[in-house]
């Protein structure tokens, strides 16, 4: 078993344990949030940046303020100053040792803002800039491509938002997480059959919207990296607005679908896009007109459905790897800190 395998196999029990948490996690965020709050800031890179993608949406569905992503060259490169008193900051690394992440968030620290670390290192410099840390807690992860430090990044989001607001789901889903999440790993034969599709692929999108959006963006990203071929991620929105052009004959989309507000949006682009010759996956409860349909359970609030649906995303990576007779723990010119400054 290649070592991202295994640690995809451990999410269940992480998530649960994190989930566990929570009540404590959410502790140390209140103590430390203002109030009243004026917005939140989001400070990441690479997959932790598509985590934040989800943070955002699901941190301004519960609070009603506003949520965005830093620009992290502003505070580092060109010397940005702001009054950030009345903001909330949150810096997300997994190792907490990307110089970057770290220094945006001491500088937005000193310029008022209240600052909160997600990392899996709880000694990180990360952590030293921060008011407050969530703490991971998921042990070493070996892999190059980070699987179950996204999925905790995830799990973290959905805490700080139930936390600081009002979360768009019932009490109760937190327990439904885990187990589906088990579930998909317990059979990934479907999600096998969809890499090997994506490995024979002349191109490859994946798409999402809402809460998804931010899968899409983490699935494609997974695929460029463990198999070095180009994947792209895309609102459906924004799919629609040009990169459709790519969707012909040869062509792989993959889709991530929840019920919910924008799920008609996502099989429309879905189907207009295999109306234009590409070959459609979906990832989701139904099949629709898919060629292949990779299940996921429907018991998840679709604003939690991230949390399930980046195991497929993973799946997809590890097995179109797989297909193309590579190594996924070690794709090519990566190292697992990108040291960014």
């Amino acid at each position: 078993m290649t070592a991202m395998a295994r640690e995809m196999a451990e999410q269940p029990a992480l998530t649960a344990a994190l989930l566990e948490r929570r009540h404590e996690l959410a502790a140390r965020v209140r103590a430390i949030a203002p109030r009243p709050l004026a917005g939140v800031i989001l400070i990441a890179r690479g997959s932790s940046d598509n985590a934040a993608v989800y943070g955002r949406y699901v941190l301004e569905a519960a609070l009603r303020r506003p949520v965005s992503l830093a620009a992290p060259s502003l505070w580092t490169r060109y010397g940005l100053e702001e009054d950030l008193r009345g903001h909330l900051a949150v810096g997300v690394s997994q190792s907490g040792r990307t110089p970057e992440i770290a220094d945006t968030l001491a500088r937005v620290r000193d310029a008022g803002a209240a600052t909160v670390a997600v990392t899996n290192d709880a000694a990180s410099p990360l952590a030293a800039a921060a008011h407050a840390t969530i703490d991971l807690q998921v042990g070493r992860e070996d892999a190059v491509p980070a699987t179950k430090t996204v999925t905790a990044q995830l799990a973290a989001f959905a805490i700080l938002a139930d936390a600081l607001g009002h979360a768009p789901w019932p009490a109760h889903a937190w327990e439904a997480v885990p187990r589906a999440q088990q579930e998909l790993l317990s059979d990934d034969a479907p999600a096998a059959a969809a890499g090997a599709e994506i490995a024979r692929a002349r191109s490859h999108v994946q798409l999402g919207r809402g809460f998804l959006y931010s899968i899409a963006l983490e699935g494609a990203l997974k695929v460029a990296e463990t198999t070095g071929l180009a994947a792209s991620g895309f609102s459906v929105a924004d799919f629609l607005h040009g990169p459709i052009a790519i969707a012909n004959p040869g062509t792989v989309a993959v889709t991530y679908v929840a019920a919910g507000p924008v799920e008609r949006d996502v099989r429309e682009a879905a189907a207009r896009a295999r109306a234009a010759g590409a070959e459609l996956i979906v990832v989701g409860h139904e099949p629709g007109d898919a060629e292949l349909h990779v299940p996921v359970p429907e018991r998840v609030p679709e604003a939690l459905a991230p949390l399930v649906h980046i195991v497929r995303a993973q799946q997809l990576a590890l097995h179109a790897t797989l297909a193309l007779g590579r190594d996924p723990d070690r794709p090519q010119g990566l190292t697992k800190v990108t040291p960014t400054t």
